[in-house]
């Protein structure tokens, strides 16, 4: 594997679930605990992984081992790796396991980690919440609707309710994703406001004043039309997932169906757009 390829790939292993990560020479070793090294997460490297020997073409295909450890309560004793995120002006993401702080300024969101994407260690969560603060500033009190596809861990989800959205549709094809979503919902108190369905983006009818979509470049682009349909005239598109050399194809994939980019975040080789629609 392409040595410049090893920050993302770290990247995404943590924030699918793994508490810690050890670069090599020519090797990344994570850890998972056995409840959740499930095959989703295995079927979500592989996908990752594919999409990576795209972007860096000078590397071998990178190889996939999976080694059973004897029980050394690892189970537990990960938890001491993570480290609860302040993200933007107005969260802090923690554990369960985590005695949430008494913090005036700021949401708390309570997210279990390891089963599904979206704990607020990845830079492109990370850059999802913050634009999520900035559109919603852009209302100006009034209520709003707002759409996330791909909800992972449901922590977009989370956020759209504590920053005061009506009504959210989550949707995710991976029905894993949607039962830790739901539990991290009614973990945060936030069922009530929250839709959760597995329903495709294509056969979705309702438009939006904001959408939300945490995915892969080459998912955006083949998602391209279905997204435009689900944002209203005038709407926000916050779109993140986007390795920085494919941020130009996606960009103009967008423009080509009306919208505009107004801010973009790069951290690291992750980058986030915030779009309306013309």
């Amino acid at each position: 594997m392409d040595p410049s390829a090893f920050d993302a790939v770290s990247n995404f292993l943590i924030e699918r679930g793994s508490p810690g990560v050890v670069i090599r020479k020519r090797e990344i070793l994570a850890y998972f605990a056995n409840s959740v090294a499930s095959g989703s997460i295995k079927k979500d490297i592989r996908r990752f992984l594919g999409g990576i020997g795209g972007i860096y073409p000078e590397g071998d295909l990178p190889r996939i081992r999976w080694r059973v450890l004897k029980d050394r309560n690892w189970n537990s004793a990960w938890h001491r790796f993570f480290k609860p995120q302040k993200i933007g002006k107005c969260f802090w993401v923690t554990a369960p396991w985590i005695p949430p702080p008494l913090l005036r300024r700021r949401h708390v969101i309570i997210i279990e980690p390891g089963m599904a994407f979206g704990t607020g260690t990845h830079a492109t969560t990370r850059g999802c919440m913050e634009f999520i603060e900035q559109a919603v500033a852009s209302f100006h009190g009034t209520e709003f609707a707002a759409l996330d596809v791909g909800t992972g861990s449901g922590i977009l989800a989370i956020a759209l309710v504590k920053l005061g959205a009506r009504e959210i549709r989550a949707v995710d094809l991976d029905p894993v994703a949607l039962k830790v979503a739901r539990e991290n919902l009614r973990c945060n108190d936030a069922q009530a406001k929250v839709q959760l369905s597995g329903t495709k983006l294509s056969r979705m009818r309702a438009s939006f004043p904001l959408v939300v979509a945490n995915l892969t470049a080459e998912v955006i682009v083949d998602l391209t039309e279905a997204l435009a349909k689900r944002v209203a005239p005038q709407g926000l598109l916050i779109l993140s997932g986007i390795l920085s050399p494919k941020t130009k194809e996606v960009i103009t994939h967008l423009a080509a169906k009306g919208f505009k980019v107004i801010r973009r975040k790069r951290e690291k080789e992750w980058v986030t757009l915030l779009l309306r629609r013309r």
